[in-house]
């Protein structure tokens, strides 16, 4: 297949990338600058130039295309207090893929998310899938918004669209990792202590990156139109088991944060590093024979290349 990737030389994308090309993919990756571009015709792909914003970039590169993968979100405008708006942002392109590609029966996967889907229990590839009685609604806000996108994307189906969403973990973890794992770190480092929330009880799942770019082959591969997958390879990694080991490699004391001094102490974060999100992949694994085979969140960190250099 010649492959669009928005995203194409972020976190997941420069895993996916080579992922796809490996199997005889031709990869036409996004590239918002020079060097993206640079690194990615280095990788094997096609660079095309442009941002999220350049729509009709987007949909003459969509025509020339037999799938779309799009992984690329405003993360600097969400992280910064501008999540709606981000998810504003990332509809009018997720509505502009599927008029590109209704009839066709190609091809088209988003990034959604799993943090705060169905808070307190385990969630499955069937929650949120629409507004259900006795659901539990997923987080307020910008949050909620790029839910319903996701929707958005699941219902395209009825259009002529082989469309599936993949649910990725809060934590998406590998060396080089410049996400949630590091701001935990240089927290740590900031207050003197490696902090949980409340009891640490609460749990987050988790994926290696190179195990999450080959679940995003499979689905564009045979994912079924329609389909919600998770990309969990942890169903749940207890937050206190992390900042245990935080603190055992920083030799920083390990202490509970309690809940209203959060967002204090972890800043963007703390708004959600105390939920409990646990979340299962069985359905995704028996449809896609996806088999995580990379280490697990907390053998990752203990290998140790966190703490190597300072976490931004």
């Amino acid at each position: 297949m010649r492959v669009l990737v928005t995203g194409a030389s972020g976190w997941i994308g420069s895993a996916l990338v080579p992922e796809l090309i490996g199997v005889g993919h031709q990869v036409v990756g996004l590239a918002r600058s020079d060097a993206s571009a640079a690194a990615l015709k280095k990788a094997g792909a096609e660079p095309l130039l442009g941002t999220l914003d350049d729509l009709d970039t987007l949909r003459a590169a969509t025509a020339e295309s037999d799938g779309v993968i799009h992984l690329a979100f405003k993360h600097d405008i969400a992280f910064s207090g501008g999540f709606e708006e981000a998810s504003d942002a990332d509809r009018q392109v997720i509505d502009m893929f599927g008029e590109a590609l209704a009839g066709s029966d190609r091809p088209f996967l988003i990034a959604s998310g799993l943090l705060g889907l169905a808070p307190g229990r385990v969630a499955t590839e069937k929650d949120g899938q629409a507004p259900a009685s006795g659901e539990t609604a997923p987080v307020e806000g910008g949050p909620s918004k790029r839910a319903a996108n996701a929707r958005a994307t699941v219902a395209l189906a009825d259009r002529g669209v082989r469309s599936s969403v993949v649910r990725l973990p809060p934590t998406v973890h590998g060396d080089g990792d410049l996400g949630f794992l590091p701001t935990l770190i240089a927290t740590a480092r900031d207050k003197g202590v490696s902090g949980y929330v409340g009891d640490g009880a609460n749990r987050w799942p988790a994926v290696h990156r190179s195990d999450a770019a080959r679940l995003f082959q499979l689905a564009l591969e045979s994912a079924p139109a329609g389909s919600t997958l998770h990309a969990s390879a942890e169903e749940g990694v207890p937050i206190r088991a992390v900042a245990e080991v935080i603190g055992r490699h920083l030799d920083l004391p390990v202490v509970s944060v309690d809940p209203a001094d959060a967002a204090e102490h972890f800043g963007w974060l703390g708004g959600s590093v105390g939920l409990d999100a646990p979340s299962s992949s069985a359905y995704t694994r028996e449809l896609l024979g996806w088999r995580p085979t990379r280490p697990g969140l907390l053998d990752d960190l203990a290998e140790g290349h966190y703490f190597a250099r300072p976490s931004a």
